[in-house]
Protein backbone atom coordinates (compact mmCIF):
# COMPACT_ATOMS: atom_id res chain seq x y z
CA UNK A 1 0.00 0.00 0.00
CA UNK A 2 1.39 3.36 -1.02
CA UNK A 3 0.63 6.15 1.39
CA UNK A 4 0.81 9.77 0.36
CA UNK A 5 2.56 12.38 2.49
CA UNK A 6 -0.68 13.59 4.08
CA UNK A 7 -1.67 10.07 5.12
CA UNK A 8 1.77 9.49 6.60
CA UNK A 9 1.57 12.82 8.43
CA UNK A 10 -1.92 11.98 9.75
CA UNK A 11 -0.86 8.54 10.99
CA UNK A 12 2.25 9.96 12.61
CA UNK A 13 0.20 12.67 14.31
CA UNK A 14 -2.43 10.18 15.48
CA UNK A 15 0.27 7.96 17.00
CA UNK A 16 1.92 10.87 18.80
CA UNK A 17 -1.47 12.06 20.09
CA UNK A 18 -2.17 8.55 21.39
CA UNK A 19 1.16 8.44 23.24
CA UNK A 20 0.54 11.94 24.58
CA UNK A 21 -2.82 10.89 26.02
CA UNK A 22 -1.23 7.75 27.47
CA UNK A 23 1.29 9.96 29.28
CA UNK A 24 -1.39 12.31 30.62
CA UNK A 25 -3.18 9.23 31.94
CA UNK A 26 -0.04 7.73 33.47
CA UNK A 27 0.84 11.00 35.18
CA UNK A 28 -2.63 11.22 36.74
CA UNK A 29 -2.42 7.55 37.73
CA UNK A 30 0.88 8.03 39.53
CA UNK A 31 -0.45 11.13 41.28
CA UNK A 32 -3.49 9.14 42.42
CA UNK A 33 -1.26 6.30 43.63
CA UNK A 34 0.92 8.81 45.49
CA UNK A 35 -2.19 10.09 47.28
CA UNK A 36 -3.23 6.58 48.30
CA UNK A 37 0.12 5.26 49.55
CA UNK A 38 1.26 6.34 52.99
CA UNK A 39 4.83 5.00 52.90
CA UNK A 40 7.11 8.06 52.34
CA UNK A 41 9.59 6.29 50.03
CA UNK A 42 6.77 4.95 47.84
CA UNK A 43 5.13 8.37 47.78
CA UNK A 44 8.41 9.83 46.55
CA UNK A 45 8.72 7.13 43.89
CA UNK A 46 5.19 7.82 42.63
CA UNK A 47 5.88 11.56 42.59
CA UNK A 48 9.04 11.03 40.51
CA UNK A 49 7.14 8.81 38.07
CA UNK A 50 4.38 11.41 37.69
CA UNK A 51 7.02 14.06 36.96
CA UNK A 52 8.71 11.76 34.44
CA UNK A 53 5.41 11.21 32.61
CA UNK A 54 4.77 14.96 32.64
CA UNK A 55 8.17 15.42 30.96
CA UNK A 56 7.30 12.74 28.39
CA UNK A 57 4.05 14.57 27.63
CA UNK A 58 5.93 17.85 27.25
CA UNK A 59 8.34 16.25 24.77
CA UNK A 60 5.47 14.81 22.71
CA UNK A 61 3.57 18.09 22.95
CA UNK A 62 6.60 19.87 21.47
CA UNK A 63 6.95 17.32 18.67
CA UNK A 64 3.28 17.75 17.74
CA UNK A 65 3.75 21.52 17.61
CA UNK A 66 6.78 20.96 15.39
CA UNK A 67 4.45 19.08 13.03
CA UNK A 68 2.06 22.08 13.06
CA UNK A 69 -0.52 20.07 14.98
CA UNK A 70 -2.49 21.00 18.08
CA UNK A 71 -1.75 18.55 20.90
CA UNK A 72 -4.65 17.07 22.82
CA UNK A 73 -4.94 18.44 26.32
CA UNK A 74 -6.54 15.65 28.36
CA UNK A 75 -6.48 11.92 29.03
CA UNK A 76 -8.79 9.10 28.07
CA UNK A 77 -12.05 7.86 29.63
CA UNK A 78 -10.50 4.39 30.03
CA UNK A 79 -7.80 5.83 32.28
CA UNK A 80 -10.45 7.48 34.44
CA UNK A 81 -11.95 4.01 34.95
CA UNK A 82 -8.49 2.70 35.89
CA UNK A 83 -8.06 5.47 38.49
CA UNK A 84 -11.51 4.66 39.91
CA UNK A 85 -10.40 1.03 40.16
CA UNK A 86 -7.27 2.10 42.08
CA UNK A 87 -9.53 4.13 44.41
CA UNK A 88 -11.82 1.14 44.90
CA UNK A 89 -8.98 -1.30 45.57
CA UNK A 90 -7.30 1.08 47.98
CA UNK A 91 -10.56 1.60 49.87
CA UNK A 92 -10.85 -2.16 50.34
CA UNK A 93 -7.21 -2.51 51.33
CA UNK A 94 -6.36 0.83 52.88
CA UNK A 95 -2.63 1.33 52.71
CA UNK A 96 -2.24 -1.87 50.69
CA UNK A 97 0.79 -0.72 48.77
CA UNK A 98 1.05 -4.04 46.96
CA UNK A 99 -2.37 -3.64 45.31
CA UNK A 100 -1.57 -0.09 44.24
CA UNK A 101 1.83 -1.15 42.90
CA UNK A 102 0.12 -3.97 40.96
CA UNK A 103 -2.18 -1.46 39.28
CA UNK A 104 0.73 0.87 38.49
CA UNK A 105 2.64 -2.07 37.04
CA UNK A 106 -0.33 -3.08 34.92
CA UNK A 107 -0.62 0.49 33.62
CA UNK A 108 3.10 0.68 32.80
CA UNK A 109 3.01 -2.65 30.96
CA UNK A 110 0.09 -1.34 28.90
CA UNK A 111 2.08 1.82 28.15
CA UNK A 112 5.10 -0.22 27.06
CA UNK A 113 2.89 -2.30 24.78
CA UNK A 114 1.43 0.81 23.18
CA UNK A 115 4.88 2.32 22.63
CA UNK A 116 6.14 -0.96 21.12
CA UNK A 117 3.13 -1.15 18.78
CA UNK A 118 3.55 2.45 17.65
CA UNK A 119 7.24 1.88 16.92
CA UNK A 120 6.52 -1.31 14.95
CA UNK A 121 3.65 0.11 12.93
CA UNK A 122 5.13 3.46 11.89
CA UNK A 123 8.24 4.64 10.16
CA UNK A 124 9.06 7.68 12.29
CA UNK A 125 11.76 10.16 11.37
CA UNK A 126 14.94 9.31 13.28
CA UNK A 127 14.67 12.15 15.82
CA UNK A 128 11.11 11.09 16.74
CA UNK A 129 12.07 7.43 16.89
CA UNK A 130 14.86 8.42 19.31
CA UNK A 131 12.45 10.38 21.54
CA UNK A 132 9.96 7.49 21.61
CA UNK A 133 12.66 4.85 22.21
CA UNK A 134 14.15 6.89 25.06
CA UNK A 135 10.73 7.17 26.69
CA UNK A 136 10.11 3.45 26.21
CA UNK A 137 13.47 2.63 27.83
CA UNK A 138 12.48 4.68 30.87
CA UNK A 139 9.10 2.92 31.01
CA UNK A 140 10.91 -0.45 31.00
CA UNK A 141 13.04 0.78 33.91
CA UNK A 142 9.91 1.86 35.79
CA UNK A 143 8.42 -1.61 35.22
CA UNK A 144 11.55 -3.18 36.73
CA UNK A 145 11.41 -0.79 39.69
CA UNK A 146 7.71 -1.49 40.28
CA UNK A 147 8.33 -5.24 40.20
CA UNK A 148 11.10 -4.88 42.78
CA UNK A 149 8.97 -2.63 44.99
CA UNK A 150 6.08 -5.06 44.72
CA UNK A 151 8.34 -7.94 45.81
CA UNK A 152 9.61 -5.91 48.77
CA UNK A 153 6.11 -4.91 49.93
CA UNK A 154 4.93 -8.53 49.75
CA UNK A 155 7.70 -9.50 52.18
CA UNK A 156 6.59 -6.95 54.76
Amino acid sequence: MNLDKQQIHDELTESLQSLLIKNYDAEKGFIRAMQEIEHPALKGFMQRQAAKRSNFATELHTELHNLNETPKEHGSPAAQVHRIWIDFKSSLHKEDATSILEECLRGEKNSANEYETVLKEHDFPQHLRTVINNQLSKIYRTIEDLQQLEDITRLQ
